[in-house]
Parts: structure tokens; sequence; C-alpha cells
């Protein structure tokens, strides 16, 4: 019952202030989201979407490739974290799209997790976007918030993703992917915390349900 009334103010407090949650993330298509995405991971959207405006100016396409070396394409995304292991990622990536997919990103997460630079979080993350097959992505912000709000025991994500999958509607996953992660940028973030200013857990303070 606590579990209930817990999603209950969840769900009504991230309505509110995100009705319509949109991503921030810059892309053109999707193998230009799938980039992206993978760039995302140990690295700041912002800077990603600053970096990939550049990008995608060469490369919008897997046989945009075949123009250019690992070495210029780490020299493109040097701002990124981890770039020199994810220039590799985004060549054989592509090279595999060409020669295995015709050029076709599958929307089938097992095939997407067997592309180099593709986990588990990144296929779930594209497939949001692309596909009405139903995910549940779990980064670090959602991870942090779910712990947060007792919903999760912080374990692992892999824990916290199906404890989120468990307790929220299928339906709604994929606007509540996008509303917690704002939601944590913008009222929880994990650095310079403050409770006080984190309302969804203040609400479940008050009503005796962090617990």
């Amino acid at each position: 019952m606590n579990i209930l009334i817990k999603k209950k103010i969840i769900e009504k407090i991230l309505d509110f202030l995100y009705p319509d949650p949109i991503s921030t993330l810059y892309y053109i298509n999707e193998y230009t989201l799938l980039i992206a995405i993978i760039l995302t991971a140990k690295s700041k959207e912002k800077i990603v979407n600053k970096t990939t405006k550049r990008l995608f100016t060469k490369i919008q396409y897997p046989k945009d490739i075949f123009y250019f070396s690992i070495e210029e394409i780490k020299n493109d995304i040097q701002n990124i974290g981890l770039h020199n292991k994810k220039a590799k990622n985004i060549y054989d990536l592509s090279i595999i799209l060409i020669n295995k997919y015709n050029s076709v990103i599958p929307k089938n997460i097992l095939k997407l997790k067997s592309l180099p630079g593709v986990g588990h979080k990144t296929a779930s993350v594209f497939l949001s976007f692309v596909s009405k097959i139903p995910v549940f992505p779990v980064d670090t912000h959602i991870h942090r918030m779910m712990y947060r709000w007792k919903l999760s025991n912080g374990k692992n994500v892999t824990k916290t993703e199906k404890d989120a999958k468990s307790i929220f509607n299928k339906k709604n996953w994929k606007k509540l992917h996008l509303q917690i992660i704002s939601y944590a940028k913008e009222y929880s973030p994990s650095k310079k915390i403050n409770l006080n200013k984190d309302i969804i857990y203040q609400e479940l303070l008050k009503k005796n349900l962090l617990f």
C-alpha cells in the first residue's frame, strides 16, 4: 500500500513539473541518435551536444565513416570522456551496420547490445526513442532518485531497473525516464545535495513514507 501511495505522489509531482517531457539530446536520425547516446556515457549531455553539433556535420550515416579514420574521430570527440574507446566503437559499429544490417540499426535489444559500445542502458535508451518496445532505461540520475525515495536498495542499476518496472505502469516508463532525469538534475543533483530542495523527498518525508 505504501508503494502505491509513493507512486501516486511521485507521478503527480513529476506530471505537474514536466507534463510533456522531451529529451534535449541533439541528433539528426537514428544513426546519429545511437552515436549521441554512446557518447553520453561518463559525459555530460551539454558537452556531448556541443560536440555532436560539429561531428554530425561530417557523419550522418554509417557510410560516412569511410571518409574518416579512427584518429580523426578521436580528434572530433576529444572533449568527451573515454573518447579513445568511443571513437573506435563508433567506427567499428558503423562497419558492422553496413556489412551486417544494410546500414539499418536493429530494433532488437539483443542485437543492439552486440554492437560495439552498446550496453543494456544504451540499447534501452535508443529503443525508448525509436520504438514502442516497453523499456525503462536507468541511468545514474534515476538510480540515485530511486534509492533516495526508498523505491530501491541502491545495490546496482540492474536491481533498480527491475524495481522501477515493477512499481510503475508500463505505459508510463518512457515518460518517467525523462521526467526523473530532468527532476534529478534540477531538484536533487548528485553534488551539493540539499534535500530541502527535493520536493518529492520532502513530501514523502512529511507523509512518513521514507522506509
